[in-house]
């Protein structure tokens, strides 16, 4: 199962227009850190000195005991008191353009190309659910462990034998992102996988 470097004639060829020039970085950290920032969860909470649960009591009078006046047991300044400017649930999402995430796409394929990171095969399938056939299939294409695999479609033994592969990843042509081309040390795509991105990034 031996594939090939994808160069950047052949990937024009594909109908991948590359980038050759250093220009849409921007665009790429914009893209990723959009990605990033859309998986977080945005739940984290503190209790302030109103939602803490304590009395609100004053913990002892005024003046004649010595101590610093206090009014309230819920106040920031003691331990199990509120907390200030603390975490408190949002929405950390934001909003890319369809056209911008297209763009950065192929800027990151095209700097992977460029770097002799991507490699093309017929297809990527293995016979039996086993861990052990899944890294020959991958060592017979490249040694290098942290790989992404692209295809347009994994059978079910496929995704069973990598589940136990750690740094490797399967991805379809149709979900892989930004982020995912530049993760990973080198890139397996499939025959398929290359017609169908080459149809995402295409202008439209």
């Amino acid at each position: 199962m031996a594939g090939n470097i994808l160069t950047v004639d052949a990937a024009k060829s594909a109908g991948i227009d590359v980038i050759v020039n250093g220009k849409y970085t921007q665009v790429v950290h914009d893209v990723v850190v959009a990605l990033r920032a859309n998986r977080r969860s945005g739940t984290a909470c503190v209790k302030t000195k109103a939602t803490v649960n304590l009395s609100g009591a004053k913990p002892w009078r005024q003046k004649g005991t010595g101590r610093a006046r206090a009014g309230y047991k819920a106040s920031p300044v003691w331990v199990g008191g509120g907390v200030v400017f603390g975490p408190h649930p949002r929405d950390y999402s934001k909003k890319v353009a369809k056209s911008v995430k297209r763009l950065a796409l192929r800027k990151a394929l095209s700097e992977r190309i460029k770097s002799g990171d991507v490699i093309v095969v017929e297809n990527f399938a293995v016979k039996k659910a086993k861990t052990k056939e899944f890294v020959a299939a991958l060592n017979a294409i490249t040694d290098e462990p942290k790989t992404l695999i692209v295809s347009s479609v994994f059978d079910e033994n496929t995704y069973r034998a990598a589940r136990n592969v750690q740094p490797t990843l399967l991805a379809t042509a149709s979900d892989v992102n930004t982020e995912q081309l530049l993760a990973f040390r080198k890139i397996i795509l499939t025959n398929d996988a290359l017609a169908q991105i080459s149809e995402r990034i295409a202008a439209k």
